[in-house]
């Protein structure tokens, strides 16, 4: 079982599933809106978008079990003000992707850059509203982050037990009315938070690598 696993333990179970062929959209999919499960529209291939790079960044907790760090954006931004998300933002003239990830999750949460392997990526998607292509990338890091020290990009930051991210039960919907239409919008709940959209979605492929037999659930929309 999962949560039975030691950091290093899981350290081993995740870059295994990595280096297996990524679940990519399928998983992706399960925890997607019905407009979003359109595959043309979700890949970034030859669309003309703005670049980001987030990071899925996993850090042992005091009783020697993986967390992953997330966190919850101030209620003032003007974009995703208020929603829960991987560290990351906007990819500048020439730096790699992964270098943005890296980068962005420094300024952030103070998690410096160096302190943090890069494991592999995850499938990127592309983001209709904003217009930009978002690629994930998994990392760990052996200490745990001070959760005190945050920038004004973000409100709060707290970890999800790596174990309860394969965990059916975390997966709900809610009912949005958007364009005058109300629809379904599958979400994970984790630490009385409610995390939906593409932040889902890339967690949803992700929960898939360290369970591929996630991929078997039926879609909750």
């Amino acid at each position: 079982m999962i949560e039975q696993l030691n950091f290093s333990e899981f350290r081993a179970l995740l870059t295994s599933g990595l280096s297996q062929p990524l679940p990519g959209q399928a998983a992706q999919f399960q925890m997607a809106p019905l407009a979003r499960k359109q595959p043309e529209m979700a890949s970034v291939h030859s669309k003309k978008c703005r670049e980001a790079a987030v990071l899925a960044l996993f850090y042992p907790c005091s009783k020697g079990k993986a967390k992953l760090l997330l966190t919850l954006r101030p209620e003032a931004m003007t974009k995703h003000a208020g929603q829960v998300a991987f560290p990351g933002g906007r990819r500048e003239i020439g730096e790699e992707l992964v270098e943005t990830a890296l980068r962005e999750t420094e300024e952030e949460v103070f998690v410096p850059r160096n302190s943090i392997e890069v494991l592999a990526p995850l499938t990127p998607l592309y983001i209709p509203p904003t217009n930009f292509c978002v690629y994930p990338f998994v990392g760990m890091v052996e200490e745990r982050p001070d959760m005190t020290r945050v920038s004004d990009e973000v409100a709060v930051m707290f970890g999800v037990r790596a174990h309860e991210l394969v965990l059916p039960e975390k997966r709900e919907v809610f009912t949005q009315e958007l364009a005058g239409q109300i629809r379904e919008i599958p979400f994970f709940a984790f630490s009385g938070y409610q995390i939906w959209g593409a932040t889902a979605m890339m967690m949803s492929e992700l929960a898939a690598v360290i369970n591929p037999g996630l991929l078997d659930l039926d879609p909750i929309v």
